[in-house]
């Protein structure tokens, strides 16, 4: 059992939440029980998570999208946005959520879990939101052709990936920050590094960082924000091993 302030410290602590100017509230966002057994993790907090974290008896629900943002304003609790709230406050669950604080982290973040999966090397932190990084960067242990790696990360992912190919070198290098990124590739290019992985791609992104020599990879928004929370989960159940922990996934294809 954990206390709900302790691990809300723990987590908002570990994710340096206070150091990012976000696009929304990071840690806890709806304060249920204060004692907690069973945590849930899920991409985003929807209908669909929500009602999975009640029927499963969730203490707790940790995401990476929460239910609150800037860009949204001011929201009124009614419609499709009630049927998310409510069951968590009536069932008394506590959701705590953490955006790019998720996907910057060297150790449990987005853009690390990928970049273990693909075997990159050498990371460090990358991408940048009003001073602090937002993904990591690394290089491969060989070159890798282009074909082969995006097969690979297909195969990582779970998920189709677009390509925009400017040429058929093999690949050194690495930038990755999950998500809606998708005009962070200049970053890449900034870098020095001759690839970008993100979640989605517009039509001018893909046509100008071909021309500018960098392979941009594509693998889906919720694809490649799978693996923060599940990170997350792991930290946790070494943490409080007596604790129940479960993954949520979501079938969005976007």
């Amino acid at each position: 059992m954990i206390k709900r302030n302790t691990l809300v410290k723990d987590l908002n602590n570990l994710m340096n939440i206070y150091d990012y100017q976000d696009y929304g509230p990071n840690g806890l966002q709806i304060e249920g029980r204060q004692e907690i057994k069973k945590i849930c993790f899920a991409v985003s907090a929807t209908r669909a998570s929500v009602a999975k974290a009640v029927e499963l008896n969730a203490d707790a629900l940790i995401v990476h999208h929460g239910l609150f943002w800037k860009f949204h304003g001011p929201k009124t609790l009614t419609g499709a946005f009630y049927h998310r709230v409510a069951p968590l406050v009536k069932n008394d669950i506590n959701l705590l959520g953490y955006h790019l604080p998720l996907d910057a982290h060297i150790e449990y973040g987005n853009a690390k879990a990928i970049a273990d999966l693909i075997e990159l090397t050498d990371l460090k932190p990358f991408g940048d939101h009003k001073g602090m990084p937002t993904g990591v960067k690394g290089k491969f242990k060989s070159p890798i052709d282009p074909a082969e790696l995006k097969t690979k990360l297909e195969k990582v992912l779970s998920h189709s990936v677009i390509h925009s190919s400017p040429n058929e070198d093999k690949i050194k290098s690495m930038g990755i920050i999950t998500g809606g990124a998708n005009g962070d590739w200049v970053q890449a290019k900034r870098d020095g590094l001759d690839s970008y992985l993100t979640g989605e791609i517009s039509e001018h992104d893909w046509h100008e960082a071909r021309e500018d020599n960098i392979h941009f990879f594509a693998g889906g928004h919720n694809a490649t924000e799978q693996f923060g929370v599940q990170y997350l989960l792991k930290y946790l159940q070494a943490k409080y091993p007596d604790c129940e922990y479960q993954f949520i996934s979501s079938e969005n294809p976007a």
